[in-house]
């Protein structure tokens, strides 16, 4: 019995929607894509972020539909889905990279906070892998979690909880979608985003330990993101599913 061939990274001739698309570690993914050869939507609840991403992709030669999504309303998620495949056809890939970090000691977190945070991390997410899977013949979701899923991070109760959520959505997930579609998870480190702010400034006391904790001494930039959702998205992961793959240029957590 022969082998079979080697499957090649790549998601040319694919059709991915990024929703967070708009900012940060999404946007990186959805230029990466686009920049891959598939046609890629672009997506948030900023209508103006929108506009200025699919101007970006189609510069790209990237086919693409300008439509905003909140992933905190199902109705928006439904819309999206199928302004997507009404415009472009079938989706074969979802990535979701959405995000909120509300900061505060679970002591005196604000519970509209809380919920704003499991509401868009976790169970935003949700609503997108249900309406999405429901839909997709084949394919691929790659949901954007983080390392601090499996810490313990000061001030970021909602947080934490809803990325650890998140890992174990995508396992549920890829259980009850397999074998079509498969669902995995990356897990970013410190990673310098909009979201991010200046919390890792070079020269900072917070940017100083955690170089100091990290092999290669740095925090990520977005585009070292998107090469693993590129991985993910493509038939070269056909028999990966249910996994979390962890980017964090190997920073020990030992000591939390």
């Amino acid at each position: 019995m022969s082998d079979s061939p080697t499957q090649t990274v790549s998601v040319s001739n694919k059709t991915a929607v990024v929703i967070g698309g708009t900012s940060g570690i999404g946007r990186a993914i959805a230029l990466a894509f686009a920049d891959d050869g598939a046609d890629v939507v672009a997506t948030s609840r900023d209508e103006r972020a929108v506009a200025e991403a699919a101007e970006e992709l189609r510069s790209r030669g990237a086919e693409t539909v300008e439509v905003t999504c909140d992933v905190r309303e199902m109705d928006s998620v439904e819309n999206l889905y199928e302004r997507v495949s009404s415009e472009l056809g079938e989706v074969d890939v979802l990535v979701n990279s959405a995000g909120s970090v509300a900061k505060a000691p679970v002591t005196e977190m604000d519970a509209e906070d809380w919920e704003r945070d499991i509401d868009t991390n976790l169970t935003g997410v949700f609503r997108a892998c249900q309406v999405f899977g429901r839909e997709m013949d084949e394919g691929s979701i790659v949901n954007i979690s983080s390392m601090s899923a499996g810490q313990a991070r000061e001030q970021r109760p909602a947080y934490c909880a809803a990325k650890s959520g998140v890992n174990g959505l995508t396992r549920a997930a890829a259980a009850d979608l397999g074998p079509e579609v498969r669902v995995n998870a990356i897990e970013p480190g410190f990673v310098e985003t909009p979201l991010a702010g200046d919390a890792f400034a070079q020269g900072t006391d917070l940017r100083e330990q955690i170089d100091d904790r990290t092999p290669l001494e740095r925090v990520a930039q977005p585009t070292e993101i998107a090469g693993a959702a590129v991985y993910l998205a493509s038939d070269a992961a056909s028999f990966t599913t249910g996994e979390t793959l962890k980017i964090d240029g190997g920073y020990d957590d030992s000591s939390l």
